[in-house]
């Protein structure tokens, strides 16, 4: 699959992005871009709900983004939320309503995530370098760190403080003075030192910011000559400089200098206090700024993924190296689990290609949690998948994968919240399938089957030889019948005396 355009939407604590490019010879171009101040972040109550007034300001400009998207298929887009959705506690119920607004899947990914995007979206705008490289990004409710390689992440952490966040927390009146500037810089500073000493370990040799918060103080230092000697990027000189003015005049908004842009003025005093911690607590003296940052790693990220470069089955094949997967056996239930699937759906249809992925990824890790412990061994599964950071995966992504493990074996309660008309059913009920028919652990054949949905049910033809032949998988899926009725689900057996037309 190929898209001549791919489209990246960022829906940040502070501004909602749209950026498109245009693809040609496995680089992108930018064709357009759109950018709307909303403020998600402002709109966190204390009790961590995103209030009615921020919904309205995103749904508004997600609409307005969908209107420049219709046209493009789905497989050429790519949404993904940052920190206020990670945690907003009503992000489930707003989410498919922004979903319905932009017309297309958003996905809220983990901080971790976001500095890999960023990252990756950061080194494909600047000059390579065969040295590494830290790049740190102040959003508007979290910062992201990475230091890494070429286009490679090497190491990757995010913090909890960003623009919004800290201007509404230290300075919810615009007003700035030394006390307040100190509290907020002495707070930023505790943060980072939570991963200065590893990232000193690591070492690099040039430090790049991207971000708005980044480009809009980058923007003042150079417009108003504030770096030593007019140097480009953002110097420690000069943010002390700028950090000076800023508290002669009491709050951004009296602060007469060029390039000062009205959408910056409620947020820049907390971008300052955290890029002047950041500067203090990490020893850096210049920062160059990168024009590419989360949206344009999306679109690389999404190129990759037609270019079966998808990192998310790279994360896979690290995860099974790690928690010791016997390959054997996960090929054999992978296998079984994809030819289950491709019985009750036609897996060569786009719309089927998440039930595929998801079958293929959870197959492969199916047996993760056996590196804890053997009794309960899918619970363990099911914890690591949803907690972990794998990279390339969405936290729905994540979640989904995890109700796979869990529902693997064993009660079917512990996944009956999945609603009825999921999907995810059906990935289910293939791999415990599979891993009940591959209990032996060998290369001997399957039986000939049929599998077909009917009414909702699902339906399995065996013959009946092999039935009588193998009673301990006969007992195993007489189980497996009643597992699936005391959850209402009606999984039915037929057994054929005669093997034609089955296969």
């Amino acid at each position: 699959m190929s898209h001549e355009q791919v489209a990246a939407v960022d829906l940040g604590s502070n501004s909602f992005h749209l950026q498109i490019g245009r693809v040609l010879d496995d680089q992108i171009y930018s064709l357009d871009t759109l950018k709307e101040p909303v403020r998600l972040a402002s709109g966190l109550t204390s009790d961590k709900m995103l209030d009615e007034s921020a919904q309205q300001r995103a749904l508004a400009t997600l609409s307005r983004f969908g209107e420049r998207l219709r046209g493009f298929q789905s497989g050429a887009v790519r949404a993904v939320a940052t920190n206020t959705l990670r945690v907003a506690k009503n992000a489930r119920v707003f989410l498919p309503q922004a979903e319905a607004a932009l017309g297309f899947p958003i996905e809220v990914i983990a901080g971790r995530e976001e500095a890999r995007l960023i990252y990756i979206g950061a080194a494909h705008a600047l000059p390579p370098t065969r040295s590494k490289r830290l790049v740190i990004d102040i959003g508007g409710g979290s910062t992201e760190f990475i230091i890494g390689k070429k286009v490679e992440p090497l190491m990757m952490e995010s913090l909890y403080m960003g623009c919004v966040s800290y201007s509404l927390r230290f300075f919810p009146d615009g007003k700035v003075d030394k006390r307040r500037l100190l509290d907020a810089e002495v707070s930023a500073a505790r943060e980072v030192q939570l991963i200065a000493q590893e990232f000193r370990q690591t070492g690099w040799t040039e430090t790049a910011a991207s971000s708005g918060t980044a480009r809009a103080i980058a923007d003042l230092l150079e417009m108003n000559r504030l770096n030593p000697g007019g140097a480009p990027g953002i110097t420690r000189d000069g943010l002390m400089t700028l950090r000076g003015l800023l508290l002669r005049a009491g709050s951004v908004a009296q602060l007469r200098l060029e390039g000062l842009r009205a959408d910056r003025i409620p947020v820049l005093a907390g971008g300052i206090a955290i890029l002047s911690a950041i500067f203090t607590t990490l020893g850096i003296e210049r920062m160059i700024y990168s024009e590419g940052a989360l949206r344009l790693g999306v679109l690389y990220d999404l190129l990759g993924r037609y270019h079966q470069h998808d990192m998310r089955d790279a994360t896979v094949r690290q995860f099974m190296r790690r928690y010791q997967v016997d390959p054997g056996q996960a090929t054999r239930v992978r296998q079984t689990a994809l030819a289950l699937l491709g019985r009750m759906v036609d897996l060569t249809l786009s719309e089927h290609a998440g039930e595929r992925l998801l079958v293929e990824w959870a197959a492969s890790l199916h047996e993760i949690g056996l590196s804890i412990s053997h009794s309960g061994y899918h619970k363990h599964g099911a914890y690591i998948a949803a907690n972990a950071d794998m990279p390339g995966f969405s936290r729905k992504d994540q979640e989904r994968l995890s109700f796979m493990l869990l529902g693997q074996r064993g009660k079917l309660e512990r996944v009956n919240s999945i609603p009825v008309s999921d999907a995810l059913w059906r990935t289910v009920f293939c791999l415990r399938l599979a891993a009940l028919l591959h209990r032996s652990r060998d290369d001997q054949p399957l039986p000939p089957f049929r599998l077909r949905l009917v009414n909702g049910d699902f339906l399995m033809e065996l013959p009946l030889a092999w039935l009588q032949d193998n009673p301990l998988s006969a007992a195993a899926l007489a189980d497996e019948v009643q597992t699936w009725s005391r959850i209402g689900r009606r999984f039915r057996i037929r057994r054929r005396s005669a093997l034609e037309g089955l296969g």
